[in-house]
């Protein structure tokens, strides 16, 4: 296994989870599948070894997984889009009939949703892809940060143990 196979895995795994319509939204529950992923990198990085891992590997390839997989998401999101698009525009225009049919709905609000009604149905594909862009802006380092915080709990399940009367002293 290469050096850096298990950032480019742990990143595969955050993108290709992370973009997939209703999967991703376990990601709502602190990251699941961005700090898995970094949980993963931690599992292939000591597979590699029969010592255990350095923390500063497992830190900077959980670093390099999150960023991987947060641009990969973007641009798995963006090629889904024009697939998966459609019914999600159906699915939020839906919604914002049903609740302007609201009752107990004042006038402003009614207003503000009529609104909202007519940008969402005038929405081109440009400026969902303008949108994807700033949300893969915004998930990225987020991911990046939770996947790093995923290797360090990898570290807990999957570090190998040093065998008794062998100290942490200098190894080369």
């Amino acid at each position: 296994m290469g050096r850096y196979q298990p950032a480019l895995l742990g990143g595969l795994f955050i993108g290709v989870l992370s973009s997939l319509p209703f999967v991703s939204l376990a990601n709502v529950c602190c990251c699941l599948w961005v700090v898995a992923g970094g949980v993963l990198v931690t599992y292939l990085l000591q597979q590699n070894t029969a010592e255990p891992v350095q923390t500063t590997d497992v830190v900077l390839q959980g670093l390099a997984a999150g960023v991987l997989g947060g641009v990969l998401g973007g641009v798995f999101g963006l090629l889904l889009a024009p697939l998966i698009g459609p019914y999600q525009q159906e699915l939020i225009l839906g919604l914002l009939r049903r609740l302007q049919e609201l009752p107990d709905m004042p006038p402003e609000l009614k207003t503000q949703f009529d609104q909202a009604l007519a940008q969402q149905a005038q929405l081109t594909f440009g400026q969902m892809a303008v949108g994807m862009a700033v949300q893969t802006a915004m998930f990225t380092p987020i991911a990046a940060v939770f996947s790093m915080l995923g290797s360090l709990l990898g570290l807990a399940f999957f570090r190998k143990k040093l065998p008794q009367g062998q100290g942490t002293g200098n190894r080369e």
